[in-house]
């Protein structure tokens, strides 16, 4: 909401001037303002669709659904504020109540991201969702943020850290605004230019339907049926029709030529946001290293701001310039369209990254089959017969890959003997087996092997307790621990028996690996230990690199630069002086719009493919574009000063008009000094 206030705000004049390397100090205040602002909002969106997705275990359709829903309230909310900085509490009170509204907000999102507050059972995340909120609600009132740990009881990534960060910095943008209140002219609400324009156009469209019969003559634009609301002024001040109001309708003819032109551009920022919540949801088992640096999901989005400081200067020093001399006119809306191929082109790169990393990616089962791995727990081989398809499985070893099955319900067949195996189709099972049949069958959700990890199977006689890397706690004979999701590279556990005997046991993570350790029959504790644990690999490392996001975030970052810099330039250079707020309203809502198609398209088209969805995306964004670049051809280009200058001068029937009006008035003055010569003269 507070996105126009400080638009409509940094055209307020300055109460006294304190200049400060050639800028009011006052500047200052609010550009530092402005900055915290900014970083509050995108550090904690950068991290808030991996938070719905790992910490509330949101499935990805839910995720994408929740956060395209609150940045698309996050640009239509600035109208609201706008409405009431101008009409009710004034662009002061505006920014600094609202203001208060966000810090509470990003400290509650802190404090909420603490999920030792409510995890009983310490396995990483809160027992009961919604009373976690309302504790941490709680709590919010009477603490600050002590979110410095990462977990206590569990430890997994440190959202409270990302969110706090965020909410400090806006506190601090909130004591730097308020700090440079004296230097600010804090104009009382007069009125609402948005709701003057609102009303304008909707008098014209309401008069233009009264008088729609072929009888009443045609008018050069349909905005000039709005006329007839001020026949008020033509009574009262004598003249044909107030230029004020002739000023008005001409200024709202301006801004919606403007308006019109930004029906297409509601796609491009539905690709642009999505660089958000889709590169980091999608390429999250991706991370990767460069020269010993770890690189997560959530940290490339960097690579957008970065090169944003690196390109603006060179695309307006450098690119546009060359550009000139080469003596080609590549005016605003030409670059408008040159961003928003650009943009396409990058989704084009995203597909071609995703179906690399595809390839890499294990084959998770359809709702429609099941998928199942069978573990040997003996100490020689076994002959077993699935459904009729037979294989041997060597001694503490897998039968290899998963097995795709498409009933509910399997035949295992070993040893002379046949055994019902119950199946949960889109789900991964794995069954241990020895000589007298099936043991154990464990489910294992998708969710579970986004991230580096590994689960112990004790085949030892005795309970055994596993800890270091991971806890994963007691685990009893011929069964399985839980999936212990830990960093990559080398992890070092402790196992532990009921007589204090230890052993230590490391194993070497890739990015995105997932491991099931065999604890054999034959495990005996001493200093050669864990050479009898045997790994089963359930998904192999992944072998792309991170650093293949960097074209698209290139050409998307230069599409942005070209787009969105020149199109606020634009709109700006052609809207009327006082209704440039209306305009960056204008431009906040196809924001809006371009989250709200992603939610349609995305919802609708159901692709199974996730490089099939960009390639969607980046078709419509070029079919849009080849729409824009119709209208820009059309488009003419105007000086809303000269326009406005027009209607500032009166015409010759105005200043006659006046000049009678003096006239009469210095005849009044006279008789009112000198009565007696007027009674004279009237005589």
């Amino acid at each position: 909401v507070l996105e126009i206030s400080f638009t409509l705000f940094n055209e307020t004049p300055l109460s006294f001037q304190v200049d400060c390397c050639g800028y009011p100090l006052s500047i200052f205040f609010i550009v530092v303002n402005e900055f915290c602002e900014r970083f509050s909002y995108y550090g904690m969106r950068a991290v808030l669709v991996l938070y719905f997705r790992y910490f509330l275990r949101w499935d990805d359709d839910l995720a994408t659904t929740i956060y395209h829903t609150f940045v698309a309230l996050c640009y239509l909310t600035p109208i609201l504020g706008a409405i009431v900085a101008d009409s009710w509490l004034g662009k002061f009170k505006t920014i600094v109540y609202l203001s208060i509204v966000y810090t509470i907000g990003q400290v509650v999102m802190a404090v909420g991201a603490i999920h030792d507050i409510t995890d009983t059972n310490q396995d990483g995340t809160p027992d009961n969702m919604t009373f976690h909120v309302s504790v941490c609600l709680f709590l919010c009132l009477f603490l600050s943020s002590t979110a410095q740990e990462c977990g206590i009881n569990s430890q997994q990534k440190c959202y409270p850290l990302a969110f706090g960060v965020p909410a400090a910095l806006m506190a601090v943008a909130l004591i730097v605004f308020i700090a440079g209140s004296s230097m600010y002219t804090k104009a009382a609400p007069k009125h609402n230019v948005m709701l003057q324009v609102c009303k304008c156009i909707g008098f014209a469209i309401k008069n233009r339907f009264k008088h729609r019969s072929s009888a009443y003559p045609k008018r050069e634009h349909w905005m000039d049926w709005a006329n007839e609301k001020y026949d008020v002024f033509r009574l009262c001040s004598h003249i044909s029709l107030s230029h004020t109001s002739k000023l008005l309708i001409a200024q709202v003819k301006m801004v919606l030529k403007v308006l019109f032109l930004y029906i297409p551009l509601p796609m491009f920022w539905a690709l642009f946001d999505q660089q958000v919540r889709t590169y980091p949801l999608y390429t999250t088992p991706n991370t990767h290293t460069g020269g010993g640096f770890v690189v997560q999901p959530d940290q490339m989005q960097t690579v957008n701001p970065i090169l944003i400081l690196v390109m603006v200067p060179i695309v307006d020093s450098v690119v546009y310039p060359l550009i000139k001399k080469c003596g080609l006119n590549f005016t605003p809306l030409k670059r408008m369209t040159v961003g928003m191929f650009l943009a396409g082109l990058a989704f084009v790169a995203a597909a071609l990254v995703q179906i690399q990393i595809d390839d890499t990616l294990p084959k998770f089962p359809s709702h429609s089959e099941a998928q199942v791995k069978f573990l040997n727990m003996e100490n020689n081989p076994l002959s077993v017969s699935v459904d009729g398809t037979p294989f041997d499985i060597q001694a503490f070893q897998s039968s290899g890959n998963y097995l795709n099955l498409n009933t509910e319900t399997a035949t295992v067949a070993m040893n002379g003997s046949e055994f019902m195996l119950s199946l949960i189709k889109g789900r991964r099972q794995t069954v241990l087996l020895d000589s007298t049949g099936i043991l154990e069958s464990v489910n294992i959700d998708e969710s579970a092997y986004c991230l580096s990890g590994c689960r112990f199977v004790n085949g030892f006689g005795t309970v055994l307790n596993v800890t270091g890397a991971k806890d994963l706690g007691a685990i009893t004979p011929k069964n399985f621990s839980d999936y212990g999701l830990v960093p990559q590279g080398k992890a070092t556990f402790t196992i532990l028996n009921g007589e204090g005997q230890t052993c230590n046991y490391s194993i070497t993570l890739g990015f995105g690996s997932s491991y099931t350790l065999i604890i054999p029959s034959i495990f005996s504790f001493g200093p050669d230990c864990w050479t009898t644990i045997q790994q089963v690999e359930d998904i192999k490392p992944n072998t792309i690199h991170m650093a293949w996001q960097i074209p698209q975030y290139f050409l998307m970052t230069v599409g942005e630069v070209v787009f969105s810099v020149t199109g606020l330039e634009f709109s700006y250079s052609q809207a009327p002086s006082n209704m440039k707020s209306v305009l960056q309203a204008g431009w906040l809502f196809t924001v809006a719009v371009g989250n709200i198609i992603v939610l349609i398209v995305a919802e609708a088209g159901q692709l199974p493919e996730q490089w099939a969805e960009y390639v969607l995306f980046a078709s419509l964004l070029v079919c849009v574009c080849i729409i824009f670049s119709i209208m820009a051809y059309f488009y003419t280009y105007i000086d809303p000063a000269e326009i406005e200058a027009k209607f500032t001068e009166q015409n010759p029937e105005d200043k006659e008009e006046k000049k009678k009006g003096l006239e009469l008035g210095n005849m009044s003055s006279l008789a009112a000094e000198k009565p007696e010569q007027t009674k004279q003269t009237k005589i």
